[in-house]
């Protein structure tokens, strides 16, 4: 079993910059692949970003790309998320999901493991 806590979300202004934060705990949590997903008001969940366990490999939303960098500290049991140039298309709920697949899976229901969320607001 695997516990997801996010946190570092918040209101920003367009342009303005986040970091999100994804504690994990629990058995080998480091060995997951991660996930983080967002979900805005009548949409359905999309993929934002994805990191393998080695970091070795990464997968990003067209939409993000050059804007958001995920990253991920073992030692720590944490995953990150950096996000720039935030624009009102990027407020949402975002969720840190952990997947027992070895690759940076673009597909939520192949993520097992699911945080609360932390909701994300961009004024514009």
């Amino acid at each position: 079993q695997v516990q997801l806590v996010e946190s570092g979300g918040g209101l920003v202004q367009a342009g303005g910059s986040l970091r999100l934060s994804c504690a994990a705990s629990g058995r080998t949590a480091s060995a997951y692949a991660m996930g983080w997903f967002r979900q805005a008001p009548g949409k359905v969940r999309e993929l934002v970003a994805a990191i393998t366990w080695s970091a070795g490999s990464t997968n990003y939303a067209d939409s993000v790309k050059g804007r958001f960098t995920i990253s991920r500290d073992n030692a720590k049991n944490t995953v990150y998320l950096r996000m720039n140039s935030l624009n009102s298309d990027d407020t949402a709920v975002y969720y840190c999901a952990a997947t027992r697949l070895i690759g940076a899976s673009t597909q939520s229901y192949q993520y097992v493991y699911w945080g609360q969320g932390t909701q994300v607001t961009v004024s514009s």
